[in-house]
């Protein structure tokens, strides 16, 4: 198992500012979390894995109905993007404006949602997002990568201790979300996403530019 970083002697990556963006779930801060939690998950899981997976577009991927419950003891309603156990939970309005802008980069199944005084909450989703490139240019970013056979694929990009990354436009083509065979659970989109995000106002959405982070 290696460990090596891959960096350009000729060509930074600031000129790629503002293109490309991380997205994930935000921090709550002072320890919060969402007070939701998925009820029935440890019956989700698929054959074989000890995990609950995201959807993958299958609508008979699960074998019952995602069903979120109320938890006010651990936090409040949870915002329009939430991540539980890995996977992202979002609101209607969040999945309106993911459809929007790339309906083929997502799959989502819809949950059951009770409150804690037992009436039905707002509707929210499991998101899964669903395409893969292999879109990162190594020479030009800046950023740790590693390998052997202890990574899936057999290499892995770390962004641990900050990095730089340039991703190549060609590859990338029509798509606005996509993740990379090589980071993990890490997510990328562009920046027409990024602002359609920004613009419809959505809580709980952390956006974090590509070329520094």
């Amino acid at each position: 198992m290696t460990d090596q970083p891959a960096t350009s002697a000729t060509s930074p990556a600031v000129p790629h500012a503002g293109k490309f963006y991380v997205i994930e779930s935000s921090f709550h801060g002072g320890g919060k979390v969402p007070g939701i939690e998925i009820a029935n998950r440890d019956r989700l899981w698929a054959p074989g894995w000890a995990v609950m997976l995201p959807p993958d577009g299958d609508p008979n991927q699960y074998p019952e109905t995602p069903h979120l419950v109320q938890v006010p003891e651990k936090g409040g309603m949870p915002r329009d993007l939430e991540e539980l156990a890995g996977i992202w939970i979002v609101s209607e309005r969040a999945k309106q404006v993911f459809e929007s802008v790339d309906p083929e980069g997502f799959a989502f199944a819809a949950c059951d949602f009770t409150l804690a005084d037992g009436s039905s909450g707002p509707q929210y989703y499991l998101c899964g997002v669903v395409r893969t490139l292999d879109a990162l240019d190594e020479e030009t970013s800046k950023l740790r990568v590693k390998t052997g056979d202890d990574y899936v694929n057999g290499k892995f990009y770390s962004l641990a201790g900050g990095a730089s990354l340039v991703f190549r436009e060609e590859v990338v083509g029509s798509a606005k979300i996509f993740m990379t065979p090589y980071s993990g659970d890490e997510v990328f989109c562009t920046r027409m996403l990024r602002d359609a995000l920004k613009s419809a106002g959505l809580t709980g959405v952390g956006l974090t530019d590509a070329a520094a982070c």
